[in-house]
């Protein structure tokens, strides 16, 4: 089956609802790490429901407890449980609206005054009808028009209404009869679901329209001239309104038992994972990213003290800084790391990595940059967490991108645990008192991390590479070596110059 394809804000509305903005994970770091496309994979066949939960454990990095664990690791041991979990929750996946919304948020308001009139409206109307029938007399042909044209009045007034709340009850009733249904499931998986599932059960009818109101051709009629909809919108609001506490304990559980599901089959799915051991240090053994195929593994270790990463270019510093990032909110979120082994601290995780011009509010590259930079040390002075940053400030000159770097970094490193990737490599020796240097390479195809700094460049080479002429590949390499000489700026020293050195290198 194809599941009803939920937007990012629909999925998020729980946790905006339920937590606001508590969430280790913010914005910047949930897109720089591709936790989007993270969470989408874990989510498939899920209802919206552990679409929800599986947010919104994310946004905490706070899984369901151990308890959690348990279950996942049980599930993940037991394709038959699977199978018959993924049965009873089948259904849930046909629903088209969420219900955190309606469950959480503002109270529902209680039943109208006047509504008791609206089950005299349509006996009005049909006595008028037999009146005028009966006795010829045309004023109640009129008094039949005038109740008929309230009755449609009504029903137009309240339609659209009755419509949506169509949608959240479908949902609603949906989720009751999963809970029924995984209480019926004799595994202690299903435990927290069983108590109440004959509650859930009777409370899923009381929901529901007569079976009269929905026989053939009787909807529409029902609907138009006799209010049914329109009642039964109200009365089945007020239901749900004086059962909120029940639906909320519902659909949280639900929810957590769909979304631990959805992380046991999950995890049958991959090559290797593993459950992360809680400690101070970060120790990631053969660790990948599970959005990469055929990814290749790599071992990470960073102390009390951060690292600086230098490497090629093209050679992969970007994707062990997500892959690294993202395993480490993983172990909080789930318990488990994309490892042969993990050692993990119960740190939140904050990155820079994305930063871009906005053309709307006139902010360029260096200022994002500059902003999120500010957003880092805000964050550093509220708890010590770990910073996961590429290439800070590239949007200046050399000699400010440098100077700029080499004092946030140092600053967020004072408060925190900085795992940074840059070809400056100059940083490396200034902060050498608070980050290791360590460098990314490939041996025999293999991705390999080692102490040390980058010593061969190949930012030049892949001019060649690229198929630039020959000519401006040579051009290049002389202004490199000069400016390894005149770090400081090129003063004295033109463009023109450099063409005049260029002819006589012709001439020979």
């Amino acid at each position: 089956m194809t599941d009803y394809p939920f937007v990012a804000s629909d999925v998020a509305l729980y946790h905006r609802t339920v937590s606001g903005t508590d969430s280790v994970v913010d914005s910047h770091t949930w897109n720089d790490l591709l936790l989007p496309e993270y969470s989408a994979r874990l989510a498939r066949e899920t209802s919206i429901l552990g679409q929800q939960a599986l947010h919104s454990r994310l946004h905490l990095a706070r899984g369901g407890g151990e308890a959690s664990v348990v279950r996942v690791r049980a599930l993940a041991a037991d394709a038959g449980l699977r199978t018959q979990l993924q049965a009873a929750s089948k259904d849930l996946r046909d629903a088209d609206r969420e219900i955190s919304e309606t469950l959480f948020g503002a109270v529902l308001p209680s039943l109208p005054r006047w509504l008791p009139v609206l089950r005299w409206l349509p006996l009005m109307f049909v006595a008028s009808i037999g009146a005028a029938w009966l006795t010829g007399w045309l004023p109640l042909w009129g008094v039949a028009v005038v109740l008929a044209l309230l009755l449609c009045g009504i029903q137009a007034r309240y339609y659209e209404a009755v419509q949506e709340w169509g949608r959240i009850l479908k949902t609603t009733q949906l989720m009751l009869r999963a809970h029924t249904l995984f209480g019926q499931i004799d595994a202690p998986a299903a435990e927290p679901l069983r108590e109440d599932a004959a509650q859930a059960a009777k409370l899923n009818r009381r929901m529901s329209r007569s079976l009269l109101s929905n026989m053939p051709g009787a909807r529409e009629y029902g609907d138009w001239f006799f209010l049914q909809n329109v009642r039964h919108f109200f009365q089945s609001r007020e239901v749900v309104r004086e059962s909120v506490s029940f639906l909320r304990s519902s659909f949280e559980r639900v929810a957590a038992l769909e979304a631990d599901l959805a992380l046991a089959r999950h995890l049958v799915s991959v090559d290797a994972y593993c459950w992360a051991e809680q400690g101070e240090e970060v120790a990631l053994d053969q660790v990948v990213h599970p959005l990469l195929d055929d990814a290749a593994a790599l071992t990470f270790g960073m102390a009390r003290q951060g690292v600086f990463i230098s490497g090629q270019n093209g050679i992969g510093k970007s994707t062990l800084l997500r892959t690294v990032g993202l395993n480490l909110i993983t172990a909080r979120a789930f318990g488990f790391c994309y490892a042969a082994r993990a050692v993990t601290p119960l740190l939140p995780v904050y990155s820079s990595m994305q930063n871009e011009d906005a053309m709307a509010s006139g902010e360029s590259f260096y200022m994002a940059e500059l902003r999120r930079g500010q957003e880092l040390l805000a964050l550093a002075a509220l708890r010590p967490a770990i910073f996961v940053i590429d290439e800070i400030f590239r949007g200046t000159n050399y000699l400010e991108s440098v100077s700029a770097a080499g004092a946030v970094l140092h600053e967020l490193s004072q408060r925190g645990r900085v795992m940074v990737a840059s070809h400056h490599l100059v940083l490396a020796s200034l902060l050498s008192d608070c980050l290791q240097p360590w460098c990314v390479s490939r041996v025999d195809g293999r991705w390999r991390l080692a102490p040390g700094l980058l010593v061969a460049t190949n930012g030049i080479a892949l001019l060649t590479e690229r198929g630039f002429d020959s000519a401006v590949t040579a051009k290049a390499n002389r202004i490199h070596a000069w400016l390894s000489n005149y770090m400081a700026g090129p003063a004295g020293f033109s463009g023109e110059q450099l063409d005049q050195q260029n002819d006589l290198q012709r001439q020979g």
